[in-house]
């Protein structure tokens, strides 16, 4: 499978991007700096240079031609709120139209777990970000593309191993960025998850077993 990751020198897409090409996959990321491509190829993707807010859909539909899959990784850019909605909402948005129009099949967008379901309080410094991903979330599930949207708690950089607690239930709770990139190396071939919002943190269930019964409950 030809997949994107974009953003792809976050921390969850630098750990996903070796266990994709591991898999078979053909991998290219989408990266903001000319810095960062040397750490991302040497993950054994293929870099590509983008900066998300000034990328338009056109752009974007050439970035995407020919891909079966697209993976959303961007991490909140909460320094400023504008930029915010700018990325985590306008650019996410014009990813999904611009997949859509390029033929791809595949869009897996990551996340959080509370994003949608619980409000924020005033001053929240996650507020734009929740907001902003609401958005996307929302015209992601509004399209007619094979979409799975992955919701992991508090992101950590503790070593993942790989075991989940996952359900509608989960609105927080410490998730390792390993357990999140091993999540969608699973996810991704598996088009019987489209359609369906995945809650999830750190727990005592092998992804293996917390995807097939998410699969079941789906069908």
């Amino acid at each position: 499978m030809r997949i994107v990751i974009i953003g792809g020198h976050g921390r969850v897409a630098r750990l996903l991007a070796p266990l994709l090409v591991n898999a078979g996959h053909q991998v290219e990321a989408l990266v903001r700096s000319a810095d960062h491509i040397d750490e991302v190829e040497a993950a054994g993707a293929v870099a590509h240079l983008a900066d998300l807010e000034c990328l338009d859909k056109a752009a974007m539909v050439d970035l995407f031609a020919g891909h079966e899959a697209v993976v959303w990784c961007v991490g909140p850019t909460r320094d400023d709120p504008e930029r915010t909605m700018s990325v985590d909402r306008d650019a996410a948005i014009r990813s999904i139209d611009a997949a859509a129009e390029a033929g791809v099949q595949r869009y897996v967008l990551v996340s959080h777990s509370r994003t949608g379901r619980l409000p924020g309080s005033p001053g929240d410094p996650h507020g734009p970000y929740a907001e902003a991903m609401a958005a996307a979330d929302a015209h992601l599930r509004s399209t007619c593309l094979n979409w799975t949207i992955l919701g992991p708690g508090a992101l950590t950089d503790r070593p993942g191993n790989g075991m989940l607690e996952a359900g509608d239930h989960v609105t927080c709770g410490d998730t390792s960025r390993a357990n999140v990139a091993r999540v969608i190396r699973q996810v991704i071939c598996k088009d019987d998850l489209a359609g369906v919002t995945l809650n999830f943190r750190d727990g005592h269930m092998p992804i293996a077993e917390v995807l097939q019964v998410t699969t079941m409950v789906a069908g």
